[in-house]
């Protein structure tokens, strides 16, 4: 059979031409992909790689952010040019111990630049998962020494870990409580922290004393300084704390908050046992247990807060019933007013009782209202479910008042003073609780 010349003609061009105009829409596409590409790059499209990135230098960080918001291949362009050395020199500033710049506010200036460059990796890294965002800006950072748990030879004059904890706030800003678990964890398998920290609340307290400051300005600085709304300090210092029993919590919270020597920035744990110590040296205490008793921890209940501070007032060792009536005080009346309550609903009223002359000493020798003590043991003794019970512990308060007075007499008068002759304005500033606690007293029933 033979084909018809028609037939055979026109069967191969037809092939031909699909061909053809399979390949040129294959052309259209990629110049359309291209145009795309270029047109989200506007003006600077003209402009080589490397003359883009000489204009970078001429924009400051914040600006560089803004930037990265135009388009995605413009913060692709941007995350290129962070990863270059000349962007590395112009991004990392390194002058951490150089505390005074010329014509800057000291510290200051370095700290907002890495909160510029905090907002800037946030913006070039928004599309990724948190966990690629995390690895990229580890990778980013991993050459600055100083935002390393051990890598400052002289932490106490330097700022790393302050732009650190900066840059790692504005980072973290707006993110939700699972991502910042991940950052939490992300972090300490950097640094190490959870093996440190065991080494510290596991061994004899001032024995391993350059890494309890190290622990101690990591915390501060990276995770709890910088924020500005207290249930994001409550999250971060609960991620620290939470791991650990509570013995061990009461250890780590001294270390972090504990009174420092003024010499050296180490710790010191006899602080609370030698004698009685100022306002000063139990604000930081203080103001974590509060952090932590208020509503917004969720995690930590009014018991736990309770157990804490009870484990606290035995790190090292018992502290003077001073010292923790002063911490109480401190952390204010809710605190103190359910840490009261708690010995009296578990009978001892022999404790509290010495802990309410204690209040009072303490309101008289810091110059605070006595009526206050006074209004707490009034609160307190509703808590008691008997008016026997009740009797009971002001009894028990006029026994501590005489006991105590009579102890100090004996030490006035066996001649042990020191240069301060603090026996005997002990016993005057009791004298003096007890007979304005009376008053008040007075006052009230009067």
């Amino acid at each position: 059979m033979t084909s018809t010349p028609g037939t055979s003609y026109t069967s191969i061009p037809n092939q031909k031409y699909r061909c053809r105009n399979r390949r040129s829409r294959q052309r259209c596409n990629t110049l359309d992909t291209d145009s795309q590409s270029l047109s989200t790059l506007g003006y600077f499209q003209t402009l080589p790689l490397e003359i883009f990135q000489m204009v970078l230098n001429y924009l400051s960080v914040k600006d560089i952010s803004m930037l990265s918001m135009v388009s995605k291949t413009i913060s692709n362009h941007l995350v290129n040019y962070i990863s270059t050395p000349s962007g590395n020199r112009r991004l990392l500033l390194q002058d951490f111990h150089n505390l005074e710049l010329p014509g800057k506010r000291e510290g200051s200036y370095i700290l907002e630049h890495y909160k510029s460059l905090g907002l800037l990796l946030k913006r070039c890294t928004l599309l990724l998962p948190t966990k690629d965002r995390l690895k990229y800006i580890h990778k980013i950072l991993s050459e600055v020494s100083c935002f390393k748990l051990n890598g400052c030879p002289s932490p106490l004059h330097c700022l790393g870990l302050q732009c650190y904890g900066a840059f790692l706030q504005i980072l973290t800003a707006g993110w939700d409580e699972l991502e910042c678990h991940r950052v939490f964890n992300f972090l300490c398998e950097l640094s190490n922290l959870p093996r440190k920290v065991q080494t510290v609340v596991s061994s004899k307290p001032g024995s391993a004393r350059k890494l309890e400051l190290r622990i101690r300005l990591y915390c501060r600085s990276v995770f709890l300084n910088h924020w500005i709304h207290r249930s994001d300090s409550a999250f971060w210092l609960t991620r620290i704390l939470k791991p650990w029993p509570m013995v061990n919590q009461a250890r780590l919270l001294y270390i972090i908050f504990g009174p420092v020597s003024s010499l050296d920035g180490h710790v010191v744990w006899q602080k609370m046992i030698e004698g009685p110590t100022d306002e000063t040296s139990l604000k930081g205490l203080a103001d974590a247990i509060k952090l932590l008793y208020d509503t917004e921890a969720r995690e930590w209940t009014a018991d736990d807060v309770i157990s804490l501070v009870d484990e606290l007032s035995v790190v090292p060792r018992e502290w003077l019933m001073e010292n923790n009536a002063r911490l109480l005080i401190l952390s204010g009346n809710n605190i103190c007013f359910t840490f009261m309550a708690s010995k009296a609903v578990n009978g001892r009223a022999v404790e509290l009782a010495r802990f309410t002359v204690f209040l009072a000493l303490v309101c008289e020798k810091d110059l605070y209202c006595m009526d206050w003590a006074v209004k707490m043991m009034q609160k307190v003794c509703k808590v008691f479910s008997t008016p026997g019970e009740r009797n009971n512990f002001l009894q028990c308060v006029e026994n501590a008042f005489a006991h105590m007075i009579m102890d100090m007499l004996q030490a006035v008068l066996s001649g042990d003073r020191d240069e301060e002759d603090s026996s005997f304005l002990n016993l005057f500033h009791l004298v003096n609780a007890q007979a304005n606690f009376h008053k008040e007293i007075l006052y009230l029933t009067m």
